[in-house]
């Protein structure tokens, strides 16, 4: 099945270069770019608190040996502190700015190629709420139903600091989709076959995350598969609202509502917490969260087919007319 797309026809009018290899290497660097940039913030407010686990843990005096694992997971636990992760979320709008600032002013194209529309706009992205929410409650009870995991409310939580969080999930889920989908996937589209176009930036997308903590074989075949989800879900509505609603969401349940780590960077203030019933880590999702479990590859490869269907049909009424 061939898939068109209105935005690739318009990002093939772009003044960037057809070569794949050129695409991808510029990705790169505007990615290096993007990462500097959010981690400014970031890296400043976690420095002080950063010493004082370190020193509490004994890690600082002379005679102790400080070695990269023990330094991971400090930062780990440093990073889920709300006063870290909040800002850490609320950083990542530079991503969406500097896609942006990108795709019009470098390769010289307009943001409707990116997904960015105006029709359409607000239930496109109600119906991504939705279907966020879905996808990862059903992986969730899933994993309850089948014993991997239990679930039990928190007595005490903190709504205005999840309340932040959800504000946070909005900003980072939208940069992730600009960076991954908006920018790269559209460009790749513009000059070469959709499928390429979906796969290459679904695999950028997954290791983006390569030094997360967990990350192994099956959270990378389920990032690619999200990725992959993603960019034909936004084919699909032709316009990138959807999937940043989707991503969002499932980011906040994940973590703020389900009290699941999302994509290994730890526990975090939540309603309710998940808690792993087995040391299968290809069940439960291990230490990366249930992103790594083989109900999140399930859940995902059945969107992938729903959506294709979709894709086809849309075309297929298209023709018709």
């Amino acid at each position: 099945m061939k898939i068109k797309s209105e935005m690739f026809k318009e990002s093939g009018e772009s003044l960037t270069s057809p070569s794949l290899p050129v695409q991808i290497f510029k990705f790169l660097i505007v990615f290096l770019i993007i990462y500097i940039l959010e981690a400014i913030i970031p890296s400043i407010i976690s420095m002080e608190p950063m010493m004082q686990e370190m020193q509490s843990q004994g890690m600082l005096d002379d005679t102790t040996k400080i070695s990269l694992k023990d330094s991971m997971e400090t930062a780990t636990i440093i990073s889920a502190y709300p006063k870290i992760m909040i800002p850490s979320l609320l950083s990542t709008v530079f991503g969406t700015i500097t896609s942006i600032i990108y795709c019009r002013n470098i390769e010289v194209r307009p943001v409707s190629s990116m997904g960015v529309r105006k029709r359409k706009l607000v239930p496109h992205y109600l119906m991504g709420l939705l279907v966020g929410v879905v996808m990862i409650s059903a992986i969730t009870l899933l994993s309850v139903a089948t014993g991997v995991n239990s679930i039990s409310i928190c007595k005490n939580f903190n709504t205005g600091i999840i309340l932040l969080y959800l504000l946070g999930f909005f900003v980072q889920g939208m940069s992730e989709e600009f960076i991954f989908r908006g920018y790269f996937m559209t460009t790749i589209g513009g000059h070469h076959s959709s499928f390429l176009a979906v796969g290459i930036s679904a695999t950028a997308f997954a290791f983006a995350h390569i030094f997360n903590p967990g990350f192994n074989v099956l959270s990378c075949i389920n990032l690619v598969l999200f990725g992959v989800f993603a960019g034909l879900y936004m084919i699909c509505f032709d316009d990138i609202w959807g999937v940043c609603a989707i991503h969002s969401m499932w980011n906040f349940m994940q973590g703020n509502f389900y009290g699941i780590s999302v994509s290994g960077t730890g526990d975090t203030e939540s309603i309710f917490r998940t808690t792993a019933q087995t040391t299968k880590g290809w069940l439960s999702g291990g230490t990366f969260g249930i992103e790594g479990s083989i109900f999140t590859t399930i859940v995902l490869l059945t969107g992938i087919i729903i959506v294709l269907f979709r894709i086809r049909k849309n075309q297929s009424e298209k023709e018709l007319r």
